[in-house]
């Protein structure tokens, strides 16, 4: 989520790939590395505390459920910022697929819930294009208004369509709709049970890795199997296409981008449809895989925690998925009764606050080593006076993990150069 401008923006500047003063860009082992790391880390605050549910199938399970609509959010983010316009209206366009997926997934089948849910937030999608790159309103606003505008479209029509006959009858209500059938699960047998096995062990890091591995291939929704894919097409698409090169053209320069017969409208429409696309697929996962069911207010701001996951992914796929993985990992403790689980992680956060004080230190910023410093102590003195977090804490943790993540990995971020700033066509002549 970036500030808007009205100005035009600048030329394109020479990319930095990396070496002296550039960002060096995370290869794949890096990252293998980084997941083994923290893999490593979860596994010894479970060896210490005895929080047996940290690294259990059962959380890998829910964190996963729950990262999905946080990524597919983060996915429609994408879409939209890499050709230059600001989608804060994800959260409006989820809430948008939730009451379409359950509206279509209770009197058909889920499948077509979900297809009525991708287009429900394709419509806001359309509608945030409409006013950002036609009549060029500012993104915020817009993205805002479609929050405030989707949010009582779905609380008025709930009320007429889910409230009344047959939909009563089936235990529709004011604030839901009936139930929907279940989308299939899949299990890969043999492997599942064997993992389970391993876990039960309690082994350090082994039955860790047991227990992730066993939460990612038991009981895994046709529709997580479907967001997994959208994200290697999305990379696919936008890195190796010439189409995804016109479009991110769109949101560096696109001056530059018209200057060499793109049509900039043209692309920007499609990003911003599609995302809202992908931001009404989270919101029918939601509701037809999550609950089964539309709830008044469910999406409980999960489009701006995807927001929040595409910028600490810095725009790309790759880390985008690592955000929302921790964002979903974060929101499953309070699903699974988490006050154990969250005061044992209060240690590991002691940990990384040392760390990132000893590092600061050692780079001369006094000022951020010492305010590190002083909330590892806070944090330390909490955890050993402590057994337990109250269960507000546990339910307000996705937000707070979301507001340490952004503090943390804000000075590295790169944003399209262009994002946010109103084009008009022509302005190059």
């Amino acid at each position: 989520m970036t500030a808007t401008a009205t100005s035009t923006p600048p030329p394109a500047a020479p990319k930095v790939s990396g070496g002296k003063g550039g960002r060096t860009r995370l290869s794949f082992p890096v990252v293998l590395l980084i997941v083994a790391g923290a893999l490593l880390a979860l596994s010894a605050v479970r060896a210490i505390t005895g929080a047996q549910d940290v690294t259990s199938a059962g959380q890998i399970s829910a964190a996963l459920a729950m990262a999905v609509p946080i990524g597919l959010a983060g996915l429609g983010g994408l879409w939209a910022e890499r050709a230059g316009v600001v989608n804060i209206g994800l959260e409006g366009m989820m809430i948008l697929g939730t009451f379409f997926g359950a509206w279509a997934g209770w009197q058909t089948s889920p499948w077509l819930g979900v297809l009525a849910g991708i287009i429900g937030g394709m419509l806001g999608g359309l509608l945030h294009a409409v006013a950002t790159v036609t009549f060029g309103v500012d993104h915020i606003i817009s993205g805002i208004a479609i929050n405030i505008l989707a949010l009582g479209f779905t609380t008025y029509f709930a009320k007429l369509w889910f409230n009344t006959g047959e939909a009563a009858a089936k235990g529709g209500s004011p604030k839901q709709s009936p139930p929907s059938d279940d989308i299939t699960s899949v299990t890969i047998p043999g492997l599942s049970d064997w993992l389970h096995s391993i876990e039960k062990h309690h082994w350090f890091f082994v039955s860790d890795v047991a227990g992730v591995v066993g939460g990612l291939v038991t009981n895994v929704s046709l529709l997580t199997i479907l967001a997994v894919i959208l994200f290697v097409v999305t990379f696919f698409v936008l890195w190796k296409t010439s189409f995804g090169l016109r479009l991110r053209s769109c949101g560096e320069n696109p001056i530059a981008a018209e200057s060499l017969g793109v049509n900039v409208y043209r692309y920007k429409y499609i990003a911003v449809i599609i995302s809202g696309g992908m931001a009404g697929l989270g919101g029918a996962f939601l509701s037809l895989v999550t609950s089964h069911i539309y709830n008044e207010g469910q999406t409980g701001g999960r489009g701006y925690i995807g927001l929040a996951a595409m910028i600490f992914g810095n725009w790309r796929p790759g880390g985008l998925a690592m955000g929302a993985g921790l964002f979903g990992f974060a929101d499953a403790l309070q699903l699974r009764n988490g006050g154990e689980s969250v005061h044992a992680l209060l240690l590991l956060l002691v940990v990384v606050l040392a760390v990132l004080a000893a590092w600061k230190l050692y780079r001369k910023s006094f000022v951020q080593g010492a305010v590190s410093a002083v909330i590892a102590a806070a944090v330390l003195v909490w955890y050993l006076a402590t057994d337990t977090v109250p269960t507000e804490f546990v339910s307000a943790t996705p937000y707070i993990v979301t507001l340490l993540v952004l503090s943390l990995s804000a000075q590295r971020l790169r944003m399209p150069k262009a994002d946010g700033m109103r084009y008009r066509k022509g302005q190059g002549k």
